[in-house]
């Protein structure tokens, strides 16, 4: 292994696609995920600790705190294959306790993942399409159980478990919110889903069985027990003009959206792309629970807090908090376009921190939060604003401890790698693809889309001060002295000045794209490579190659040279670091598999390292040795883009397509940093322009001064204002008192009459109570009556029944034992029959074995005969066939040779004629071409010429533009200034003269309601008297017409009762039914028309309107109620008839099978007796088979059973209709009523004899 060694010390930047991307390990300490490191960073102390990925990983995808804060899960993919690591964040530094990486199952990738709130067990979700939801106890790595959670395709976007109950999980998706529990070792779900599918982004659980779930079109839910309980929708709110205007606009280049930083888009930037393309749903991508409610991300740059209320379980908006607008950026209303993709609370719920789809890290105190009521809570950078893309160039100086970096985010970063901070940044409207800062650490040279700019930093921004018309600018360096750099355009690298800041050379030679430029100690050479597989060495006294080394077959991607400017050392596609001297290569040391993107060489000599285009870093010594020794660290999320050591060999620097900023502290093996003494230390000095101060003196003395006349103004104004609210206050309190005093007398009558009200009211109840305890008296001494008789008929009932199943069982003893008699005499007989039949099967087959014998020797003689005869013809035919083969060889041979000649002369000829007309037409087309390119570059020449004179007049008016600009901008910001000062002092005063008038109308709208309310009252009181008179009188009619209909259904009941007896009678039954119609019906008529009185008619009148509202709800219950019974009684009366009819038919098959099992017996003559004539539709005995006996006698034990269950049938069906008419206010509608069971039994027993 190599001596050198690298440490990880501070990281700059997020991986925002990551799952669960930042959480809180204790108060202080957060965990995110930055490279291929997740980075425990304290926010008070400022210092980062790292947990570096696994070996060989191609990036992290989920992560996942257990609830105690002791284990981190993290889902990764190594080698092509998904793997969950599980760390140890307790121990010092944090080590590995298991890793999953053998499946039984499906899986490409785990994307979501949870802890059970005791830490055992982990649930993993993973990715379409096979969606399995896994349940592991993780620290034996067994699987308790897999199920998939949707066969659709559609993702799944977060799992979680009851933070209460390790059996409950759920798991949310597009289309999909389920509710699991693991039990018996399957997970099954326990919720089923109600209307339309939503896309379902996230959710989290608010107590142990709510769950609140967000989903695209911002909805939110609050699911109990799976059951939907409340529902709201986030509004859109477009962001205030104030909010907009919100700190100093400065001077900068125009903004557009940063681009996603991710190479491999995650579900939130998918769904992104289509948000800003219109105004849409606010999206709910994170929801975090804590004490109060919960918080949740309401769309673009915008998070709500909702909190519970007290009295019911639903959430009311309480908070919103929004993403500040960035001071330093020319577009400020962009800072708020970035969706929040992860929240969390902390421990104890102090401060809330956020993570967004642009890698930035925001953070808020919940105590501000309540502080600033009416207007939104803003939140504040966690860190400092990072990188949200790619980052393409980095560069770093002598002077300062300072680093450059540029993006495709259009913004370039000034970095301290000492106090690790953020220095400046500044973002612009073309794409930054390569920076270079000046030894001196004032300026530097950034390649931009459009053009090559010099840039002064300031003590607060960055400011251009020269432009060349350099387009797509990938490389620039500086010199190592500073008097010169170099800037790529294309195949050409230009070098100027830094003095007169001209162009002095232009260095031609590469056929293609230049990707890396570097300078030797003393820069008298410049050595360059590029994707044409060259690498030169360039002499800038003369502007000619010194040396080159040409590889046609790989494409550069970097190159280095060693302090005494001896070695070069490249690295590019194919896999191999070249070490290159004299325009050769010396030696070419293997990658493993991988491919170099950087190359860094110490000043030193003594150390090397690489880049690999899997985010890896590898430090190796110099000279380099022939094995494979060297360190490897894990480091970036994506192919590293540049390399830097800083200029003492202490610190090295790396950067990547992952948005991240590595600092790294180099050390030898033995512990020792590579120590050079510096001779002066970092520079303090800062630029800034004269203008600017002398601006900010002027502001500072027109401010002090406006200060002090503001202070004289507010403090009379709230001397006037004081005594006009003093005398408000005297006169409202007055009249205040007076009504007070007028309402408490009107409370005190109120009170009387409702006192005289409530004692009355008791009487009459009292009353009612005495009534009714009587009159359920009465009624339990009549039932009791009832069901003694009633109890007297079923001890009667039962005797009966014991009697008929005794003569029952004697009737199937003695059928049984005639049966064993007839099997008895059937088998002797069936017996003899076998016998005589077995002799004569013995003596037919001995006549066929005769038969067969002679048969096969008459079969052999023939077979004999013919196969002679073949064989001889076959002799004569093989012959001929051979003869006539020989001859179709040799004339097909002759054939083939003739063939294969004329064909091959005739493909040459028609080749050759292809060939002359092919270089012709070639010939014509690239006369034709070489005319038309020649007319082209003509007329191109006069165009580069004619736009460049335009460019150049453009670029001054935009200049001086830009001046006026600035000068007008500053102007209106300080107008702006003056102008929300003086509101700010009008609007409290306002408010308050505001609030005092509602609440005195307030004041007054409550007394005249007072005021009505009594009126209505009053009335109401009036009313109701009334109508207690009138019930009164109501409730004693109505109780002596109900003793008349009670004595008049006893009677009918009685009758009917006597009526039901005859239901196997018809004629006599429709004679007593006409008997019961002509004596109720008509009765009942003349009593209805009798009762009609003049004062019944006037008291329905008087009473109409209490009767109306009581009417209809009576009449529905009726008709309910009728309308049930008749159906019960309807189905009961089909059942009756139904069974009667099968009784019937079971005694007809009785019948049928005693006068079939007498004849047998006569036809067998077992017995002598006659056959009865009392038995109908016998069946003649010769037309029964024999073993008909025996049948009959099976199917007669079955009806025997059947005829015993249609007898507890009919029994059970009388019990239930006996029942009903007991209950009071049920009467059957029809008067039939079923035979009794002696009755149907003593016909049977008439019809058997």
């Amino acid at each position: 292994m190599s001596t050198v060694v690298a440490q990880s010390l501070h990281v700059f930047g997020l991986r925002s696609h990551v799952a669960n991307n930042i959480f809180f390990f204790d108060e202080q300490i957060i965990i995110y995920p930055a490279g291929n490191h997740c980075v425990k960073y304290n926010m008070d102390q400022k210092w980062q600790k790292f947990i570096p990925g696994s070996d060989k990983s191609q990036g992290m995808l989920a992560l996942s705190i257990s609830p105690n804060r002791r284990y981190l899960a993290i889902s990764e993919i190594v080698q092509e294959k998904p793997v969950i690591t599980i760390y140890e964040l307790s121990s010092i530094p944090c080590r590995k306790r298991k890793v999953l990486n053998s499946f039984d199952f499906p899986v490409q990738k785990f994307i979501s993942m949870a802890f059970s709130p005791d830490s055992k067990y982990l649930l993993t979700q993973t990715s379409p399409p096979e969606s399995n939801l896994v349940y592991w106890m993780w620290e034996k790595q067994r699987v308790m159980a897999v199920v998939r959670t949707d066969s659709q395709n559609n993702a799944a976007y977060q799992v979680s478990f009851n933070p209460q109950d390790n059996s409950q999980v759920c798991v949310t998706g597009n289309g999909m919110f389920k509710l699991l529990r693991f039990a018996e070792d399957t997970l099954k779900q326990t919720n089923f889903q109600r209307g339309e599918p939503q896309n379902y982004l996230a959710h989290a659980w608010v107590s142990e069985d709510k769950i609140i779930v967000g989903t695209d079109t911002g909805k939110l839910f609050l699911f109990e027990s799976g059951d939907q309980r409340w529902e709201t929708s986030i509004m859109v709110q477009e962001p205030t003009s104030d909010s907009r205007s919100l700190g100093v606009i400065e001077e900068s280049e125009s903004l557009i959206a940063f681009p996603t930083s991710s190479p491999v888009p995650s579900f939130e930037q998918v769904i992104m792309t289509t948000s800003y393309s219109q105004l849409a749903l606010p999206q709910v991508f994170a929801i975090a629970a804590y004490s109060k409610g919960f918080a949740c991300s309401a769309g673009p740059g915008r998070v709500l807090l909702f909190e519970k209320m007290e009295e019911k379980d639903f959430y009311r908006e309480s908070r919103e908090i929004r993403i500040p607008v960035d001071p330093q950026s020319n577009e400020p209303s962009q800072s708020d376009k970035q969706d929040v993709l992860c929240m969390c609370f902390s421990p104890s719920e102090e401060t809330l921190v956020a993570s967004t789809s642009k890698n930035q890290l925001y953070s808020i105190t919940m105590s501000l939060t309540e502080i600033s009521k009416g207007e939104p809570a803003h939140f504040e950078y966690l860190l400092y604003p990072l990188h949200s893309a790619a980052i393409t160039g980095l560069a770093t100086c002598i002077r300062k401890p300072l680093v450059a970096t540029c993006s495709l985010d259009r913004s370039i970063r000034i970095w301290n790698y000492e106090s690790n901070t953020l220095e400046l940044f500044k973002e612009y409207q073309e794409e930054a693809y390569t920076v270079s800062l000046h030894p001196s650490g004032h300026f530097v040279a950034v390649g931009f889309a459009d053009k090559l700019r010099l840039l002064n930093l300031l003590i607060d921004d960055i400011r251009p001060f020269k432009e060349y018309s350099v387009r797509g600018c990938r490389e620039c360096s500086f010199s190592n002295g500073g008097h010169l750099f170099a800037a790529v355009n294309g195949n050409v690298i230009h070098i100027f000045t830094t003095t007169s800041l001209e162009n002095i050379l232009s260095l031609k030679g590469h056929t293609g794209k230049v990707r890396s430029v570097v300078w030797n100690a003393d820069d008298s050479r410049l050595i360059s490579c590029g994707t044409d597989g060259a690498v030169y060495e360039w002499n800038l006294s003369t502007g000619k190659r010194e040396t080159e080394c040409v590889l046609k077959s790989c494409s550069y991607h970097c190159v280095t040279v060693s302090p005494d400017a001896k070695m070069i050392f490249a690295v590019g596609s194919d896999q191999t670091l070249k070490e290159i001297a004299d325009s050769s290569i010396l030696r070419e040391i293997p990658a493993f598999d991988v491919i170099y993107t950087a190359i860094i060489i110490s000043h030193s000599g003594r150390m090397m390292f690489v880049g690999t285009s899997v985010g890896t870093i590898r430090a190796m010594k110099y000279p380099l040795p022939l094995q494979k020794e060297f360190n490897e660290y894990q480091a970036h999320a994506g192919p590293i883009t540049k390399m830097l050591l800083t200029f003492d060999d202490q610190f090295l620097l790396t950067v990547a397509e992952d948005g991240c900023l590595f600092t790294w502290k180099v050390f030898d093996k033995d512990g020792r940093g590579i120590k050079r003494e510096r001779a002066v230390g970092f520079a303090e000095e800062v630029l800034i322009t004269k203008t600017d101060m002398e601006e900010k003196a002027q502001i500072m003395v027109e401010l002090k001064t406006r200060v002090e006349e503001l202070k004289m103004e507010n403090e009379y104004q709230l001397r006037l204002k004081d005594m006009n609210y003093s005398e408000k206050i005297k006169e409202l309190t007055d009249k205040f008192l007076q009504e007070m005093e007028s309402l408490k007398t009107k409370n005190q009558v109120l009170k009387t009459e409702k006192e005289r009200q409530d004692v009355s009211h008791r009487e009459h109840i009292a009353d009612l109570l005495d009534k009714q305890s009587r009159e359920l008296q009465d009624l339990e001494c009549c039932n009791n009556q009832k069901l003694l008789l009633e109890y007297e008929k079923y001890q009667e009932l039962q005797l009966k029944s014991q009697r008929m199943q005794e003569e029952y069982e004697k009737q199937l003893r003695d059928n049984e034992e005639t049966k064993s008699q007839a099997l008895e005499e059937l088998t002797e007989f069936y017996e003899a029959k076998l016998q005589e039949k077995t002799t004569l099967l013995e003596e037919a087959q001995e006549d066929v074995r005769q038969q067969l014998r002679e048969f096969e020797e008459t079969k052999k003689q023939i077979e004999e005969d013919e196969d002679r005869e073949i064989q001889d013809i076959k002799i004569k035919y093989e012959k001929k066939l051979r003869d006539e083969k020989e001859s179709n060889l040799r004339l097909k041979g002759e054939t083939g040779i003739i063939r294969k000649k004329f064909s091959s002369l005739q493909k040459e000829i028609e080749e050759r004629t292809n060939d002359i007309e092919n270089l012709k037409g070639e010939q014509v087309k690239l006369q034709g071409v070489i005319k038309s390119l020649e007319k082209d570059i003509l007329g191109l020449k006069r165009e580069i010429q004619e736009r460049d004179e335009t460019i150049q007049d453009k670029e001054k008016r935009i200049y001086d533009l830009k001046k006026k600009n600035q000068e007008l901008e500053k102007f209106r910001f300080v107008l702006n200034y003056k102008i929300k000062e003086l509101k700010r002092q009008i609007e409290p005063r306002e408010n308050e003269i505001k609030v005092m008038k509602e609440q005195i109308q307030e004041m007054e709208a409550e007394l005249e309601r007072f005021h009505k309310l009594n009126t209505q009252l009053e009335l109401n009181i009036t009313e109701l008297r009334q109508k207690l008179r009138a019930t009164d009188q109501e409730m004693r009619k109505e109780r002596q017409k109900e003793r008349d209909l009670e004595a008049l259904v006893k009677r009918f009941k009685t009758d009917l009762h006597n009526c039901v007896a005859y239901i196997q009678e018809p004629r006599l039954l429709k004679d007593k039914v006409r008997a019961l119609f002509e004596t109720y019906v008509q009765r009942a008529d003349m009593v209805e028309i009798a009762g009609l009185n003049m004062d019944l008619q006037q008291e329905y009148a008087r009473q109409r309107e209490h009767l109306e509202r009581n009417l209809a709800t009576l009449k529905k219950k009726v008709v309910k109620q009728s309308e049930l019974h008749r159906t019960d009684y309807v189905r009961i009366m089909q059942e009756n008839v139904f069974l009667i009819k099968e009784i019937n038919e079971l005694r007809r098959e009785l019948k049928l099978t005693r006068s079939q099992v007498f004849d047998l017996e006569a036809a067998l003559k077992l017995t002598k007796k006659l056959r009865p004539q009392d038995v109908p539709e016998t069946v003649p005995s010769e037309a029964m088979p024999s073993i008909a006996p025996t049948m009959r006698l099976n199917e007669q034990e079955e009806t025997g059973r059947i005829i015993e269950m249609q007898r507890l049938e009919i029994q059970r069906l009388r019990d239930q209709i006996q029942e009903q008419e007991q209950i009071p206010g049920l009467h059957p509608l029809t008067g039939i009523r079923l035979p009794s069971l002696l009755e149907s039994e003593a016909d049977l027993e008439v019809e058997t004899k």
